[in-house]
């Protein structure tokens, strides 16, 4: 058996980046930037105000509460026509420019409108005083002319798409989305919900990984159940290897299996076949085909999905463009709220684990049954539990935790 870090080592290094190409920004979410985006404005382009309300010139306002006259007034679009000065005010609504004169913005909460003689000027009355720059967004002062906004390398959240459409950027030169095949095997597998012959069992791996790569920011191909037939597997391999950037298998990866797609890729593909000291997913398989990545996970559905997060999940992160630090799932440690067993074999164990958050703490207790095959478990883990080689942790205890949502 070989190390958890060196398997993963030797995966990650053979998942480079795929190629920048200009993209239209309003559909790169979820891309990453392969090179620095810079502002070429100042950002908001005027000075505005921050509320509904009036500009004024602070100084006016301190022996509040003060009656001043309305010169006029200014909505969010037009220009500032009017000016204030010593002994006015401008009604002025959120977003609009400040005008010439005004040195801070009194929100309308804070006013009063005065009996009116309809043969003298509109008044205002200020209830409570400001200081100069009350309510005053100030022109660049989110961003500055040849400022770098977003550095390569930036996974691009809705946020930034925000802030694209604010610059008016419409292109951005980004590492397209990889598309990656998902391939089952074998005679024993059906799918729909017709009653099971003997010997059959329903292909689960196969709708599991192809959400795990859309989870994984990917363009999720199924490439169909296929026959155990060396031809057929052999001519899916490489339809897959040429129209996909990535391909994952599962099953037939252990140790002195008898499998098509282990035989056919021992004979067209550069493979490496690994036994993991690990638990579940210790069976391993990694190589090229004509230069596509392909990982072959095992069989089993929970050994499936570990492996995933453990190797294919990254390296299919490292292919979007991200770096190694942002590939893995983030890692905490929490706190076992019950004792969680397990015997010595040289193995690192990944238990799957329920986690709740209290105080900003992470506390987490199993999720069912710990079988590579009991899948709902892994259904109901939030995260993976990393028990080292030995007896477990005791409730109390602290463990390290892979978490597996809303990352």
């Amino acid at each position: 058996m070989i190390p958890l870090a060196e398997a993963q080592q030797y995966v990650l290094s053979k998942c480079t980046p795929l190629g920048a190409q200009d993209m239209p920004s309003f559909d790169a979410l979820g891309l990453i930037t392969a090179e620095p985006i810079e502002s070429t404005e100042h950002i908001p382009p005027f000075d505005n105000t921050a509320v509904d309300g009036y500009a004024v010139i602070a100084a006016d306002t301190t022996d509040a509460p003060v009656t001043l006259t309305v010169a006029g007034s200014i909505a969010a679009g037009e220009g500032p026509d009017v000016e204030v000065t010593p002994g006015t005010a401008v009604r002025i609504m959120t977003g609009a420019p400040m005008p010439p004169g005004a040195d801070a913005v009194v929100m309308v909460e804070n006013t009063e409108q005065p009996d009116r003689d309809p043969s003298e000027p509109e008044k205002v009355r200020i209830v409570q005083g400001v200081g100069p720059g009350t309510a005053v967004r100030r022109a660049g002062e989110d961003m500055q002319p040849d400022q770098t906004v977003f550095e390569s390398g930036t996974l691009l959240q809705p946020g930034h798409i925000g802030v694209l459409a604010t610059l008016g950027i419409t292109s951005i030169k980004a590492h397209r989305r990889p598309v990656v095949g998902v391939i089952s095997t074998g005679d024993e597998l059906v799918e729909g919900p017709q009653p099971l012959a003997p010997g059959q069992i329903r292909d689960s791996n196969r709708h599991t990984l192809l959400a795990l790569v859309t989870q994984a920011g990917c363009e999720a191909v199924d490439l169909g159940l296929i026959r155990d037939d060396e031809d057929a597997v052999e001519a899916a391999l490489r339809s897959g290897a040429a129209s996909c950037d990535a391909l994952i298998t599962s099953g037939g990866v252990s140790m002195g299996d008898f499998d098509f797609v282990k035989m056919v890729l021992k004979r067209i593909a550069d493979m490496r076949w690994m036994q993991i000291a690990i638990k579940p997913a210790k069976p391993m398989a990694f190589g090229t085909l004509d230069g596509t990545p392909i990982f072959g996970l095992p069989g089993n559905p929970v050994s499936s999905m570990v492996s995933f997060e453990l190797f294919a999940r990254p390296g299919l992160r490292l292919m979007r463009g991200l770096a190694i630090e942002d590939a893995h799932r983030p890692r905490v440690m929490g706190t076992a709220d019950e004792a969680l067993r397990r015997g010595p074999d040289g193995k690192t164990h990944f238990a799957r684990v329920e986690v709740r958050w209290q105080d900003g703490q992470a506390f987490f207790r199993s999720a069912g049954g710990q079988g590579s095959h009991q899948l709902s478990a892994m259904a109901a883990a939030q995260g993976l539990a990393v028990l080292p080689d030995g007896p477990g942790v005791d409730a109390g205890d602290q463990a390290e935790l892979l978490l597996l949502h809303g990352w």
